[in-house]
């Protein structure tokens, strides 16, 4: 991806608008307004060739009469007419078109044809395009004022810059900062997605110095591992704030494991979490985090002072900054000595630091100096109301004057009658001070900062290498199944590939009568697990499949004897297992995700998984530190460790094993969905005691 393929969408010296129109409320007639209105620095070539001017520009009857050499060009005519027009914008050296008109692929097959045609033609002539069926681009900056678009939010110039694939999710974004007095730096919405995708224009913003932040809206991914590794690399230079649509998705109803059904809607957060992206669920929040980290440097840690002039708002924060993770160290006695001589005698010298409500700009100002220049402080939370009595004014200049430092982050609930307190809010805003009107909205929009310093520090790990796996034993598994034409494997096939890839499991047998089941079972050695195995019967235990601690020969006849007469499955054979004393049940699976690869999941595991869904996941393949937090991610975690006079369990075995899996399932990415479900753990053991594998 080249940065230069996009610039003529965002620093265009001349642009034309095909399908220009003297309609006043008509798409080829707002962009021209739009344009003019925002003071587009170059020409603009109005087409259209049954008027002579639109809003006063002279108009032209096609591209080609146009006198001047056009970098970007609108397209807002009907869809069967599009092709030919990007024919005509590449015999006259157009280097980029901006397709608004709707009526494409999203349409069926029809307008996919349309839509091949004139990318088709586009491709010949080396033009870009953004849609079509989109709003397009915008430029704050003074020397474009390139306002490419449709919408109707004029900005003053920022750092925050946006994409999303919804224009009406795009547009209400705008409207939020602009009615919070935010700049904006670049806007793109890229509708149908047929040429430019959202990894270039992500990747665009990447490179653009302007940018200090980037607000990102996905509904889907076409390439999902292009976006993954674009997104990696833009966010380790600057924070990528995104949402995504269909987060509540249901797993589908055809998943024939515990995990396919309980992966669900979580994909895109996970992708979210792999490339280092801080995921929001709230428009209203990311907006507020935006504006937080457009102005403020990124804290080096979670520990926050606080200081306020008012006490309930700060208490009501404080509980908001702790739910999020936050800490409120103590500060440091030669800190509370400094800040008793400088302190009106009834301020509380502790964190938060209450200057109270009579404090004026000296106080404000060495309670700052002090709180920046505590170590264990990583940045600042203030609580300012406006007293009448009280210079603000002054106390706003100060504030402003210490966060033009950029020493640490201060974040401020400012709490004022904004009409008659206009100058102080004014200087807080020229300051870069983030101001919000409720203590949680300011306390969210730190802990944002702080999060994404986590991410951004966080060690990625690295993937093992095992040198121990016997590749092509399975192998010889997968393409028998395969030849076989089989879905779900049998419980020896499972058994023989794990073996494989030494992944600890219980000892094992199959047997296909009541004679021989009695034969393995006196092998192995009693007591004993027996399994019904079928490619019919997938939750044994849901039809009787299942018979445990199985103490004699005897009961191996009778158990084997009732799942004969119960299943009638004319391929049942009888999976025998030695049965392990009494430990935490965990599940580890995969699911396939299309584009993707696999995720790997881990949770608590048994029959309860899917009813108390304690589970996580991560994308593979899975490095030693992300095989370890998921062992700290799941609800129960403390469960895995000393609990009540039992012994915690091998965590280190566990985070080998899922490992394993994750090879196993980048060396077969034929494997569909697996579950090990449940594995036995101790302090001294860990091994799966059930399996399955569905190709």
């Amino acid at each position: 991806m080249n940065k230069d393929n996009l610039n003529y969408f965002y620093e265009p010296k001349s642009i034309a608008l095909i399908g220009a129109s003297v309609k006043e409320l008509s798409i080829g007639n707002i962009i021209i307004k739009n344009l003019v209105h925002y003071g587009f620095t170059g020409p603009i070539y109005p087409i259209n060739p049954k008027v002579d001017e639109i809003r006063g520009i002279k108009a032209y009857p096609s591209i080609m009469d146009v006198p001047g050499e056009v970098e970007l060009a609108h397209i807002v005519i009907p869809p069967p007419f599009v092709p030919e027009e990007v024919e005509n914008c590449g015999k006259k050296g157009v280097k980029a078109i901006i397709i608004n008109t709707a009526g494409f692929k999203e349409m069926g097959a029809e307008g996919q044809a349309l839509e091949d045609d004139f990318l088709a033609r586009a491709k010949k002539y080396g033009i870009r395009i953004i849609g079509p069926n989109c709003q397009g681009t915008i430029n704050s900056d003074p020397k474009y004022n390139a306002y490419c678009n449709f919408t109707f939010t004029f900005y003053k110039p920022g750092s925050i810059s946006i994409v999303a694939q919804s224009g009406g999710v795009g547009a209400l974004i705008m409207q939020v900062l602009h009615d919070m007095e935010i700049g904006l730096r670049l806007y793109s919405s890229n509708g149908n997605g047929s040429d430019v995708s959202i990894s270039e224009i992500l990747k665009y913003y990447g490179e653009d110095e302007g940018t200090k932040v980037i607000i990102l809206y996905l509904e889907s991914l076409s390439n999902t591992k292009e976006f993954m590794e674009v997104a990696m690399e833009v966010a380790a230079k600057k924070p990528i704030l995104a949402i995504s649509a269909g987060r509540t998705e249901k797993g589908a109803a055809a998943s024939k494991s515990h995990t396919g059904g309980l992966a669900g809607g979580v994909t895109m957060e996970l992708i979210f979490q792999k490339a280092g992206i801080l995921s929001f669920s709230n428009l209203e929040e990311i907006c507020h985090a935006a504006i937080a980290f457009s102005s403020q440097p990124i804290p080096n840690g979670s520990n926050v002072g606080m200081i306020t002039n008012t006490g309930g708002p700060a208490i009501i924060a404080t509980d908001e900054l702790v739910s999020c993770g936050m800490a409120m160290p103590p500060i440091s006695e030669k800190a509370k000595a400094e800040l008793k001589l400088t302190m009106l005698e009834q301020a509380s010298i502790n964190n938060p630091l209450d200057v109270v409500a009579t404090a004026g700009a000296a106080h404000f100002k060495s309670a700052i100096e002090v709180m920046m220049n505590e170590e264990q402080i990583d940045g600042i939370y203030l609580t300012f109301v406006t007293p009448p009595f009280v210079d603000c004014v002054s106390v706003a200049k100060e504030i402003a004057e210490i966060s033009k430092k950029q020493i640490k982050p201060i974040v401020c609930n400012y709490i004022t009658d904004k009409q008659n307190w206009g100058e102080t809010s004014k200087i807080l805003a020229d300051g870069g001070i983030p101001c919000f009107d409720y203590p949680e909205t300011a306390a969210k929009a730190l802990s944002s900062l702080s999060k994404y310093n986590e991410i951004r520090s966080r060690k990625k790990g690295s993937i093992k290498t095992f040198t121990d796996i016997n590749k092509g034993k399975a192998k010889a598994v997968f393409d028998s199944v395969k030849a076989q034409g089989k879905e779900v494997l049998t419980a020896k096939d499972v058994y023989e590939i794990l073996e494989a890839y030494k992944i600890p499991i219980a000892k094992w047998s199959i047997a296909k009568t009541v004679d021989e089941a009695v034969i393995e079972a006196e092998k192995i050695g009693f007591p004993l697990v027996i399994k019904a195995d079928s490619e019919k019967i997938i939750h044994k235990s849901d039809v009787g499949g299942v018979a445990i601690n199985i103490k004699n020969a005897e009961e191996v006849r009778t158990v084997v004897q009732n799942m004969q007469n119960k299943l009638q499955q004319p391929d049942l054979k009888f999976f025998i297992q030695e049965f392990l004393p009494e430990s935490r049940e965990l599940i580890i699976g995969v699911k396939e995700e299309e584009g993707l690869g696999h995720l790997i999941m881990f949770g608590m595991g048994g029959v309860m998984v899917e009813v108390y869904k304690d589970v996580v996941f991560k994308i593979a393949p899975t490095t030693d530190v992300e095989a370890n937090e998921m062992l700290e991610n799941i609800k129960s975690a403390a469960l895995l460790n000393d609990f009540r006079g039992k012994k915690g369990i091998d965590k280190g075995k566990v985070s080998e094993i899922l490992q394993r899996i994750s090879t196993l399932v980048n060396d077969f990415p034929e494997i569909k969905e697996l579950d090990l479900n449940p594995i036995f753990a101790n302090e001294n053991r860990v091994c799966a005691v059930d399996a399955r594998i569905i190709m």
